[in-house]
């Protein structure tokens, strides 16, 4: 059979073939060097997406889900906002089967590979609305912020990479020749395991709360760093405390060992001490009138005990006399009348208490029985070789009817201004039921008035020598 002559011709024509093959390459260039802006004449999903930084993406960097590719990135550009802070505009083409792609939709930048390559690793959401093609997916979608290798790399500061070659230099030397002790601690691993496994899942559930806790621990040392430096010193003064405790170790070992039987002993004893405590407390609250009166009556103990310095040293013989006196005593307390004696003197002490309780403030109040002695004294004070004598002056009585000079059938009532009675039997003498007041020998004379009982108003408490009570 003969060949076609067609075929033959373009098979023949070494020209032909040579550009059919320059047009195959050309053609197979062009989509290598536009495969990663997508084939073209294939429909493509375009959509906007914002991201806070656009983190050394560039241009035909990939859109991933899942590892497998579904785009590119066809432009970056930088969008100015309204708050002054600037973000990333990406031109995503996305493969059609994508569309419309759900509005929960999240982004993130990833790394893929050690010398800087990013690609951008789609989640896609499972909300019913979807994004229509060419709008803009809102930065809230690019989340959670990635890290950059920079960043981690960063984290090895010098002092961190000086920490780390000690570390190992640590473990190198801790490791050395330990090779049984590595063996027997990998054999005892799995059993840590199997009881760490419970308390992990304990850890793990959600009634732990355990991120609470460590909220809670930064609370605790957000509060403490403030004072970090009193911390630091109570520290160190506690190491200096326990390092003196550490000389006197023996003794406190003795203290702690000796504790429990003295605390047994307190408690068996102590309570056989409550009547003596009652009775001690009662003792001082006796005590406490004498004691307030201590500070005026100081100086006068001292004197006393003073005195009683010189003169107890005598009283041996005096007491060896009264040995008798008190023996007698002693007999006269036996006698069977003897009580029936001091009944009646208990019996007329109780009677003279009213009496005693009137006159008192004539006295402690109004100072008069020392008046009255000092007034007697003065009445017999001046004299001569053959003796004292009474001191008295003639007072003329006031003239008119009854008058005080004579006998009277009324008590005088003027008509001069003076010639009326002025007597007072019962005057006030701050006693029990009466004003307070000295009354006698401080009346006002009523000119042109009778007055035969307490003359108006309060006389008051001062006397001779008696400073105002009141």
């Amino acid at each position: 059979m003969r060949p076609r002559s067609g075929a033959a011709a373009l098979t023949a024509s070494p020209v032909l073939i040579g550009a059919v093959t320059l047009l195959v390459s050309i053609v197979a260039v062009f989509l290598s060097y536009n495969a990663n802006s997508g084939l073209p004449f294939v429909p493509t999903y375009d959509l906007k997406a914002e991201l806070p930084n656009a983190a050394n993406l560039v241009e035909g960097n990939e859109v991933r889900i899942g590892g497998a590719r579904v785009g590119v990135i066809q432009t970056i550009d930088a969008k100015p906002n309204p708050g002054g802070r600037p973000t990333a505009l990406l031109d995503l083409e996305l493969d059609e089967q994508l569309r419309p792609l759900p509005v929960d939709s999240t982004f993130v930048v990833r790394s893929r590979s050690a010398l800087g390559l990013k690609y951008i690793e789609l989640t896609p959401g499972s909300a019913g609305a979807g994004f229509a093609a060419s709008s803009t997916v809102p930065v809230e979608q690019f989340t959670p912020q990635p890290v950059e290798i920079d960043d981690v790399l960063n984290s090895f500061s010098e002092k961190t990479r000086v920490g780390a070659q000690r570390s190992l230099n640590g473990f190198g030397t801790g490791l050395a020749g330990r090779g049984q002790d590595v063996n027997t601690l990998i054999a005892e691993v799995r059993p840590l395991l199997d009881n760490l496994e419970p308390v992990a899942a304990n850890l793990a559930d959600r009634q732990t709360r355990l991120g609470r806790l460590f909220l809670e621990l930064g609370d605790a040392a957000a509060q403490v760093a403030p004072v970090s430096e009193v911390q630091a010193e109570l520290f160190g003064n506690l190491a200096t405390t326990f390092g003196a405790l550490a000389g006197v170790a023996p003794q406190l070992q003795e203290l702690i060992s000796e504790s429990p039987p003295t605390l047994q002993a307190g408690i068996s004893e102590l309570p056989r001490q409550r009547p003596f405590l009652r009775n001690s407390a009662a003792f001082f609250r006796e005590l406490q009138p004498g004691v307030r009166t201590l500070p005026a009556t100081a100086p006068i103990l001292a004197d006393a005990f003073r005195v009683g310095a010189l003169t107890l040293p005598r009283t041996p013989d005096l007491n060896r006399r009264l040995a008798g006196v008190f023996d007698e005593l002693a007999e006269l307390s036996e006698d069977p009348r003897v009580p029936r004696g001091v009944r009646r003197l208990a019996s007329f002490s109780r009677s003279l208490r009213p009496i005693l309780a009137f006159l008192a403030p004539v006295q402690t109040r109004c100072n008069y029985a020392t008046l009255l002695f000092r007034n007697a004294s003065k009445h017999l004070s001046e004299g001569d070789q053959n003796g004292t004598w009474q001191r008295f002056i003639i007072v003329a009585p006031p003239e008119g009817p009854n008058n005080e000079g004579g006998p009277s059938s009324a008590p005088a009532q003027g008509p001069g201004r003076n010639n009326y009675l002025h007597a007072n039997p019962y005057p006030n003498t701050a006693s029990p039921g009466q004003t307070a007041e000295c009354e006698a020998g401080n009346e006002d004379f009523l000119v042109g008035r009778r007055s035969l009982d307490n003359v108006p108003g309060n006389q008051g408490l001062v006397t001779a020598g008696q400073e105002d009570a009141e």
